[in-house]
């Protein structure tokens, strides 16, 4: 059988999540790079709940002790799941560019200092500048048709943080490990050779009015609820979905989509299949080996 992505918590869980201080930005894989986590922040993510007392968790990471939150269950482990048969192409899974390439804590990019030939700049509303606008050519023209498509029904996105190379990857994760350690660092910001962001197919976006960036909040913005709802027409998912960070790696990160295609974005989305560890079959990586 196959799983299902989990429901969205309620805004009272959100509030619980927010109240305990810790953004999604200081605990995801599309940390920016000029963000600075607290130490108090980036280690709140490595405790470990009690046997006898399990907190119900929150998307940052951060356990909430609201007597009225209850714990989703656990992620059941993910299934194989083939493509579909439809698909007209295959593409390869390790090659970085291929729109099916997984990047995560167990498949590192190869090699590790890649850099995508037809990075470009998207003609699309810009929340950054310099490589961060950057993103491969394939990508940049299906993201023109959706940030389009969006626009058409009154919803404004940004890019807000494309390609990330691995010399930027190096200083930001380095950040990290000497603020915080390396373990809390691994739970802030993926290490260098491992960022989707490198591969030029994935980017974050943000709301045209500027709120809730790479946090929690995002998920009930007009861009993240559009984006939701219809990405995979234009051959994105999203990337980190909720309540799948043992997994992918990753808490929720309603803002990081990914590009594989319209046929395979629309065939999970018609499967209810949420990560592309499932999707193509592959062991979860909730952490590095």
């Amino acid at each position: 059988m196959l799983n299902h992505p989990k429901p969205m918590p309620s805004r009272r869980a959100f509030a619980g999540f927010l109240s305990a201080g810790v953004g999604m930005a200081a605990l995801a894989a599309c940390t920016p790079e000029n963000a600075v986590p607290s130490p108090a922040a980036a280690n709140a993510a490595t405790s470990t709940p009690s046997a006898t007392a399990t907190p119900s968790m929150a998307a940052s990471g951060v356990p909430t002790s609201d007597p009225s939150v209850v714990a989703p269950a656990a992620d059941p482990a993910p299934t194989s799941a083939a493509p579909s048969s439809s698909a007209a192409t295959q593409h390869s899974l390790t090659d970085p560019t291929s729109p099916w390439v997984v990047v995560n804590k167990h498949r590192p990019l190869n090699p590790q200092n890649f850099v995508p030939a037809d990075l470009v700049q998207p003609n699309i509303r810009l929340a950054v500048s310099g490589e961060a606008a950057l993103v491969n050519s394939t990508t940049a023209a299906a993201a023109e048709k959706m940030f389009a498509a969006a626009a058409a029904e009154g919803v404004i996105m940004t890019l807000a943080s494309g390609y990330r190379s691995y010399s930027t990857q190096v200083a930001t994760y380095n950040g990290y490990v000497a603020g915080t350690g390396q373990a809390a660092a691994d739970r802030a910001s993926a290490r260098p050779g491992h960022s989707e962001h490198q591969t030029g197919w994935s980017f974050d976006i943000g709301d045209g009015g500027g709120a809730c960036s790479f946090q929690p909040c995002f998920a009930d913005q007009p861009a993240a609820v559009w984006a939701k709802t219809n990405a995979h027409k234009f051959g994105f998912v999203v990337r980190y979905p909720w309540m799948f960070h043992d997994t992918t790696g990753y808490f929720y990160e309603s803002w990081h989509l990914r590009y594989i295609g319209v046929e395979a974005a629309t065939d999970m989305a018609a499967r209810g299949i949420a990560t592309l560890e499932e999707y193509f079959g592959l062991e979860a990586a909730p952490d590095y080996l």
